[in-house]
């Protein structure tokens, strides 16, 4: 099938990289005149820094279920070699798991749940539907760093994503300090595009998923993005429970944790059905579709905000 849409946000077509400014709006409706589970500053703060951290959304009892169902579904899959499910480099500790929406029971009930449903909705203002999930966890002691980069670029690149209307949900499943790799992230950098040198090697995620190399920052974009934040580089930090939203094209990485203390979270991305995905504009074959999901998408109904446990 041939490209229809154009290309606003080339990368990895040359040698050189390049600061392009962003072309699709933050927040998708006014802060002021959305309607939705966010305050009109928390749009404001969205539509400002890229992302949002909203505290204890899930309460202690709610937590101690997720944590419950993350520990059966890590053990179903400690023994399963296959490509959904990602390693630490160097031994058999996962990393990933991914598609956990489509397991037909808990995850893919919480992936409809009307408590982070309706802040995407409201943040894209449009319908929505999960283009991917996962499972991430970071063990203590030995958990890899993950290097700044933008999901956008890889998203649009790999799997034809057209324009910048997706945002990710992470739900916090461990108290998230400064010493265990928490997620760190680069206020304001949403508003700009680092178009990434190079190209992108055939089966390229086969490795990016435990090391990304291609669609990186070089260093100089990153001095550029970090000095435009005035030096800042914040970490969502947070008890368990904590939900953080951030745009797709934030810049965002983790150090290693080298803590004795494991960082674990759920991470849904909710695209809006107007930016269903295309044909990659990579001019490569789609990446699988657990990481990439195109067929045969609906637009989600919240479900009911509430978590059960499973009998």
């Amino acid at each position: 099938m041939r490209q229809t849409v154009t290309d606003k946000y080339p990368s990895r077509t040359g040698s050189e990289a390049e600061i392009m400014d962003r072309k699709d709006p933050v927040v998708h409706q006014e802060p002021e005149q959305s309607s939705g589970p966010l305050s009109t500053d928390e749009m404001k703060s969205f539509q400002k820094n890229g992302y949002l951290l909203k505290k204890q959304l899930f309460n202690e009892e709610e937590v101690t279920i997720l944590r419950k169902e993350l520990d059966q579904i890590m053990k179903a899959n400690e023994s399963r070699d296959a490509d959904d499910v990602i390693k630490e480099p160097g031994s058999n500790e996962i990393r990933s798991i991914f598609e956990i929406h489509k397991d037909g029971g808990f995850f893919q009930a919480l992936s409809k749940n009307e408590r982070i449903v309706k802040i995407a909705e409201q943040l894209l203002a449009d319908q929505v539907y999960i283009t991917q999930s996962r499972i991430n966890f970071k063990p203590g002691f030995k958990g890899k760093e993950f290097y700044w980069h933008s999901d956008f670029e890889t998203w649009h690149v790999e799997d034809g994503m057209p324009d910048m209307r997706a945002v990710s949900c992470s739900i916090v499943l461990t108290d998230n300090y400064e010493f265990n790799g928490p997620l760190m992230l680069i206020p304001g950098s949403q508003n700009w595009y680092v178009s990434c040198p190079g190209k992108t090697p055939e089966g390229n995620y086969k490795e990016s998923l435990k090391k990304q190399e291609s669609g990186v920052p070089d260093n100089d974009s990153m001095r550029w993005l970090v000095d435009e934040a005035d030096g800042d580089i914040d970490r969502a930090t947070g008890p368990a429970g904590s939900v953080l939203f951030f745009d797709c094209n934030t810049m965002h990485g983790s150090a290693g944790n080298i803590s004795p203390y494991a960082r674990s979270n759920v991470f849904f991305v909710y695209n809006s059905f107007k930016n269903k995905l295309q044909q990659p504009f990579s001019g490569m074959d789609p990446r699988p579709e657990f990481l990439a999901n195109r067929e045969n998408v609906e637009p989600i109904k919240p479900g009911r905000d509430q978590l059960a446990r499973r009998k």
